[in-house]
């Protein structure tokens, strides 16, 4: 079965290609496409192997050669254009165009000028001096290029939450429709919801793990089996592998705590287990004390815990830790002291305040997106398209007057909902931190998230006064996705997050934790930071499309891994507090 996020990449590689190959506008459209069918909310794949192609003429940007090349997707497992265009640059698009600065149209330049089609091949040539020849770059961008391959190589092996969540949930349905499973949970840094992942984990507790291995990789979905035995299997589906283990029952909550980790949490419970005559591991907590030697076996001393997680948290006298605490980031002293946090859920979410529509790069009306807001029960929505500035892209951001004309038409769709809606723009915070909007066009607006999209660079405490002096302005209610990064593809700023809440807290202006998957930026311990400095969050989808405002989901648990209480993030906060905070 394709998935949505596999058809996708194959039109991303399409438009990387094409520009590469110096094509215009082509890319562009192929972009679109593939942000819309990730987005999707039906598995496209599933839908047009029954028969029912239809289903594209619903995707904004699908035409019909594209829809074309879907079903011969769908039905062969490739292309015949692309294949015919990979043949053209056999280059390694997606580990080269990692590396910042290095986008499709420089990769396609590297290869007809010096024949660079991998990582490796670009790291010869930067090495050997080549690149700075090159008309157009010299010895600074040579050796950024260099800098940058090692943190390609590193992300090329991992994927993003937002495409292994989903496929999780896929087989975790899978497995509880089968009878022989009695219990079965994710495991890993899935569980954790770490922003990237390096393969799914899963979990199932049966007395016949043989006849579950058996199931598992002869599902439809998998595209192959790696290995497999009487007591776990991996299987890769699409671009993702899977590993299945299988434990009795009652060994399953002992099971779960140890593979879901992390490490380093791991380590630090055993430790404080070892202090108290425990011992911990996959097979249960086992008191320990009346044992001469506690490592001669793994299942010595008495066996007080191990079906439930929960029951290995409370044989050492401690609460259940939720799985996006633990990172070693003082959650077992927090817990013994009887100091987690009670963290955020997805119910407590009022609003999204920061979110596209077709006025600048989004693909949908605002009435459009102020309905599909209304239908998830919120109570406000805030458009915030983009301004003019630095690092936005193909001339997308509003000028002045197309500001000021938004917001007309965004006070029409506020009087015809039931919910409240603020006219926001998403402002750009120049290399200098500043935001580049007039006193009128301010004065006009509900809300200003600003945001910086270029200068991404710069060293850390050059980046840090930078958001600290958008922090500062007045006029600035939110900084959206202080990094600029996009995960696997570009590292963005590097700053300090105590100094960003610190003046956050001063200045009453939220930090953002950007929910789209390929940033969640602020990412879990700098929002722990500048929550301990009293900084407000603000957790927002930068949604572009009725469907992307589900990315709220990926937001929440990336607030939950910096230890985020309702009370902490404005999107919670009752109407009137928040008007007040916008103030």
């Amino acid at each position: 079965m394709a998935t949505n996020a596999e058809i996708a990449g194959r039109f991303e590689e399409f438009a990387d290609l094409l520009a590469a190959d110096d094509v215009e506008y082509k890319p562009r459209a192929y972009r679109r496409a593939a942000e819309n069918i990730q987005a999707h909310p039906v598995p496209i794949g599933d839908r047009v192997e029954a028969g029912d192609e239809q289903i594209l003429e619903e995707i904004d940007g699908v035409g019909d050669a594209i829809a074309s090349k879907v079903v011969e997707y769908v039905e062969t497992g490739s292309i015949e254009e692309l294949e015919e265009l990979r043949e053209e640059l056999p280059i390694d698009i997606a580990d080269i165009t990692r590396i910042e600065g290095v986008g499709p149209k420089t990769a396609g330049k590297l290869y007809r000028e010096l024949g660079v089609q991998t990582l490796d091949d670009l790291e010869e040539a930067a090495e050997a001096g080549e690149i700075r020849e090159i008309k157009g770059f010299g010895p600074k961008t040579e050796e950024n290029i260099r800098e940058g391959i090692e943190f390609a190589r590193e992300v090329g092996q991992r994927h993003l939450l937002g495409e292994g969540r989903p496929l999780a949930d896929d087989v975790l349905a899978f497995l509880e429709s089968l009878e022989a499973v009695e219990r079965c949970e994710v495991a890993g840094s899935i569980r954790r919801w770490r922003e990237t992942i390096g393969d799914v984990d899963v979990l199932v507790g049966t007395e016949v793990g043989e006849d579950v291995i058996e199931s598992f990789v002869d599902w439809e979905s998998v595209d192959s089996e790696i290995e497999s035995g009487p007591e776990k299997a991996s299987v890769r589906v699409g671009e993702i592998r899977v590993d299945l283990r299988v434990v009795v029952p009652e060994e399953f909550g002992s099971a779960l705590q140890y593979f879901t980790g992390s490490k380093d949490h791991n380590v630090r419970l055993r430790n404080y287990a070892i202090a108290r005559d425990m011992k911990l591991n996959e097979y249960g907590a086992f008191d320990v004390s009346t044992v001469d030697d506690p490592e001669s076996d793994q299942r010595v001393g008495e066996r007080v815990a191990g079906e439930t997680e929960a029951g290995m948290y409370e044989a050492l006298g401690l609460p259940w830790i939720p799985p996006e605490l633990r990172e070693d980031r003082g959650e077992i002293a927090a817990a013994e002291s009887g100091d987690l946090p009670d963290l955020i859920t997805r119910d407590d979410i009022r609003g999204d305040l920061h979110t596209h529509t077709e006025w600048s790069d989004g693909n949908t009306s605002i009435e459009a997106m102020v309905d599909a807001a209304a239908a998830l029960d919120y109570e406000f929505y805030g458009v915030a398209d983009h301004a003019e500035g630095p690092g936005i892209v193909g001339g997308m951001g509003l000028s002045d007057t197309e500001i000021l004309e938004q917001i007309e038409q965004v006070r029409e769709a506020a009087a015809a909902s039931e919910i409240a809606v603020f006219a926001g723009i998403e402002a750009n915070v120049d290399a200098d931190g500043e935001i580049g909007l007039t006193d009128e066009v301010i004065e006009a607006l509900d809300v200003i998230v600003a945001s910086p999209h270029s200068a991404l660079d710069q060293d850390a405490g050059t980046a840090t006064e930078r958001l600290v002096r958008a922090i500062e302005n007045p006029a600035v209610d939110v900084l959206g996705h202080p990094s600029g990064r996009l995960l696997n593809e570009r590292s963005g700023l590097e700053f300090d997050a105590r100094r960003l809440g610190e003046a956050a807290a001063e200045h009453n202006t939220a930090l953002e934790i950007n929910a789209n998957p390929r940033r969640l930026d602020l990412w879990g311990s700098a929002v722990q930071a500048a929550l301990e400095e009293g900084a407000p969050i603000s957790v927002n989808t930068d949604a572009h499309q009725p469907s992307t405002l589900e990315y709220m989901r990926w937001g929440v648990h990336t607030a939950r891994r910096g230890w985020a209480e309702p009370a902490d993030v404005i999107n919670t906060w009752a109407l009137e507090d928040l008007r007040e905070f916008l103030h």
